[in-house]
């Protein structure tokens, strides 16, 4: 990591120097919209998204800054989910200079996650300590403009899961304190209580944020969008990005919740998210899926477009036919049908 950091570091310094880093990211966007026959063919033809969709990978690894199989993907977003008080330690400073130097390196612009602490997982920062760690956060990264107020704040696993009030206040200092920013309203787990949460944040608030986040794991890997569809619903007029979402291929954390696993599901739904869910819900605007590449065996989530030891799983394949020639809307699935 620390070798990666000063790489990164030194690459990004020479392009400064020669001209060559870029100063401003450009918007990785689906291809330009094209006129397609759409009717139910043995081979569906693909078409083009028709409207402005971001693309992008989370990971909390800056592996895939080094992959070459990224770099030729051509994407310009990445997400990382950092502890609200990261800043304060060193270990973790070490870790978040090497992931965003590598991303500046490669012109991609970061979508950053506060969350919970990694020292005292129940310490909540207060209003002010976050929108001071924001300041920190500005200065130190100048060129990451875009933050979520929470991670999955809705999980009950986090502190924050009923204490939607005080959630209602991140959102408002981040926005204070940075007016030029995009600022994505709690990213939000698809599970029971995501409905109530919404309308007890947004009462708090007084009104309703323009962006918000939501991690549709449950859902997706069950080909179903009935929670997505009651969302929209209650946010009509707002965007929606699918910040962290993906096939699951295998999971360790001692979860109760039934969710199918596999790599050929995984890619499955994979196609799911990109040829049934974006077709059919246009306010949502960005698709983050998580992850690039599949850590150790002991690790708890696999949910990687590249398996342990390198090798592409089929939903890499998938994200490359959709970033090359467009979704296929009307093509069937292997898996249950999508619902």
């Amino acid at each position: 990591m620390i070798a990666r950091a000063r790489c990164a570091a030194l690459l990004l310094a020479v392009g400064v120097l020669l001209g060559l880093a870029p100063s401003a990211p450009a918007v990785a966007l689906l291809p330009p919209a094209v006129v397609a026959n759409t009717a139910v063919q043995p081979t569906p033809p693909a078409i083009a998204l028709q409207r402005e969709v971001r693309i992008g990978i989370g990971d909390q690894k800056d592996d895939m800054f080094f992959d070459p199989r990224f770099v030729a993907l051509g994407l310009k977003h990445a997400r990382i989910a950092v502890a609200w008080d990261a800043l304060g330690s060193s270990w973790q400073v070490e870790q978040l200079d090497g992931w965003m130097n590598a991303a500046r390196m490669r012109g991609v612009q970061p979508l950053i996650s506060f969350g919970h602490s990694r020292l005292n997982r129940r310490n909540l920062p207060t209003t002010d300590r976050l929108r001071r760690e924001l300041r920190r956060f500005l200065k130190r990264y100048p060129w990451a403009k875009t933050f979520a107020t929470w991670n999955e704040a809705n999980h009950c696993g986090e502190p924050t899961c009923n204490r939607p009030e005080l959630v209602a206040g991140y959102y408002r200092a981040l926005v204070r304190e940075c007016p030029t920013c995009t600022i994505l309203a709690p990213e939000l787990l698809d599970q029971p209580n995501t409905i109530s949460w919404v309308r007890a944040f947004r009462k708090q608030l007084g009104y309703t944020p323009k962006r918000w986040g939501l991690h549709n794991y449950i859902e997706a890997n069950r080909f179903r969008m009935a929670r997505l569809r009651a969302l929209l619903r209650v946010l009509p007029r707002a965007e929606i990005w699918l910040t962290e979402t993906g096939g699951l291929v295998r999971r360790d954390n001692k979860s109760t919740t039934d969710i199918p696993e596999g790599a050929r599901h995984a890619g499955e739904v994979t196609r799911f998210i990109f040829d049934r869910v974006l077709p059919r819900n246009p306010q949502i605007k960005a698709v983050y899926l998580y992850h690039w590449n599949a850590g150790p065996g002991e690790t708890s989530w696999d949910s990687g477009l590249i398996t342990p030891g390198g090798r592409e799983r089929s939903a890499l394949f998938v994200l490359r036919r959709v970033l090359q020639s467009g979704l296929r809307p009307n093509a069937s699935f292997r898996s249950a049908a999508p619902r």
